[in-house]
């Protein structure tokens, strides 16, 4: 069956296999990739361009990766074929930057909003010394001065956004195809499978639960630019 996977699909499998054998084998020698090329806030001293590329293939554990390869290798292979693999590969990446973009963007909201609650001696300690208070496994007690932290030193990793791109082109091109979850054995049309998951991550979103650490925006950012790039080449 992988032999008969279409090119790019079958290379982005291998590319985000081979980086998360990476990561256990340096993580073992004391080297954590996610923490290095994860993506940061860019506000963030941690924060380096190359991550907003090198970030779609790292992953935070074997679920992660297995879910999110799963999805591409379900979803990518038929999209491949239908769009041609050069535009393919170009909707797969133009979704994952833009799953980031939105998700950059809404944490930048949520940084304005906390910086008015925390003095600049506490902004300026966990500039310096607050990256090193998260690897620790501490952070700080004051509530917001925590959350201002986390925002500023956890990154993001996952191909989630892109993942979520495709679900979104799976369901735009062939709408009327049934789906079905393991945990619920009811076919469901792929158009109203799509809006039902948008749904869920809107809401997600909004209300997310303490200890949520999945980036709900993200994923809508990849199905959101997913969209708006079809629509315009649809236009063409």
């Amino acid at each position: 069956m992988f032999s008969r996977l279409t090119p790019v699909v079958k290379n982005l499998l291998i590319l985000n296999g081979l980086m998360f054998l990476a990561t256990m084998v340096l993580q073992g020698q004391g080297i954590d990739l996610n923490s290095t090329l994860g993506l940061y806030y860019p506000r963030s001293d941690a924060f380096k361009p190359i991550q907003l590329v090198v970030h779609m293939f790292l992953h935070g554990g074997f679920t992660h990766l297995f879910f999110n390869m799963f999805a591409l290798f379900m979803f990518g292979a038929i999209l491949e074929q239908r769009m041609g693999p050069q535009r393919f590969l170009i909707y797969y990446l133009v979704t994952g930057f833009g799953a980031a973009a939105l998700h950059l963007g809404v944490i930048h909201i949520e940084v304005l909003s906390l910086q008015n609650k925390v003095d600049p001696a506490t902004l300026s300690a966990i500039a310096e010394e607050g990256r090193a208070l998260i690897e620790s496994g501490r952070n700080y007690s004051d509530k917001a001065a925590g959350q201002l932290n986390i925002l500023y030193n956890i990154p993001t990793v996952g191909a989630s956004g892109a993942v979520f791109g495709l679900l979104l082109a799976f369901g735009l091109l062939f709408p009327d195809v049934p789906l079905m979850l393991i945990f619920f054995p009811v076919p469901i049309k792929a158009k109203y499978f799509v809006a039902g998951y948008a749904v869920i991550e809107l809401v997600a979103g909004f209300g997310r639960i303490p200890g949520d650490n999945i980036a709900h925006f993200a994923h809508l950012g990849g199905m959101l630019f997913g969209y708006l790039l079809i629509r315009y080449w649809r236009m063409r």
